[in-house]
């Protein structure tokens, strides 16, 4: 059962924002957070993005991938439009920092970003979004927008009591070094991407 475990405001490059840490225990070091914009009325439909932890993206700007640059630009739109970034600690598709190293080091020998897990002994994404529902009940969000691409993360709301008015998407433009990576995301997991 999650709980909130501290709070804060956190003046950011995008704005405002009050920060929720939720976890089970106090203790856990690595708890999911929600990053809620200053100008956020949560009485109307909350603008909301679920967004899965990327540290190689996020904080060292690796060009794999498009986690940091869609990170940035959810930042941005709910600061402009108000709204809230579920942060989940699902590293790497929730395999974990060193099985997703082990994996860029497969795909370096011509794997593909699911041929990698899977020769790994691990599920080509691993992430759950329940938790993500839990934190949006324990707020009191009845109806939100959901940023996203991700046709798994506009299912996870089915049944769940939330109303989904609309999908906004968040599209990043492809670069050499993440064009497969988009590509495959497009082709094998159905991500509802226009400029792949």
């Amino acid at each position: 059962m999650l709980k909130i475990q501290a709070e804060s405001n956190i003046p950011t490059d995008f704005g405002l924002f009050r920060v929720y840490a939720f976890s089970e225990y106090e203790e856990d070091w690595n708890p999911h957070l929600v990053w809620v914009a200053e100008n956020t009325d949560f009485s109307k439909t909350v603008n909301v993005r679920f967004h899965s932890e990327c540290i190689t993206g996020e904080v060292f700007h690796s060009r794999k991938c498009e986690c940091g640059q869609q990170l940035d630009a959810a930042m941005n739109y709910m600061s402009e439009n108000g709204g809230i970034i579920i942060y989940l600690r699902q590293e790497g598709r929730n395999i974990g920092i060193i099985n997703k190293l082990r994996a860029y080091a497969l795909q370096e020998k011509g794997f593909d970003t699911v041929e990698a897990n899977l020769q790994l002994g691990l599920p080509a994404d691993g992430r759950n979004f329940d938790v993500a529902i839990e934190m949006l009940n324990l707020l009191n969000v009845k109806a939100i927008n959901l940023l996203t691409n991700n046709p798994e993360k506009l299912k996870s709301l089915e049944n769940s009591g939330i109303a989904l008015h609309q999908r906004i998407p968040l599209e990043i433009e492809s670069n050499e070094a993440n064009e497969s990576y988009l590509s495959k995301k497009k082709d094998y997991f159905g991500h509802l991407l226009e400029k792949v």
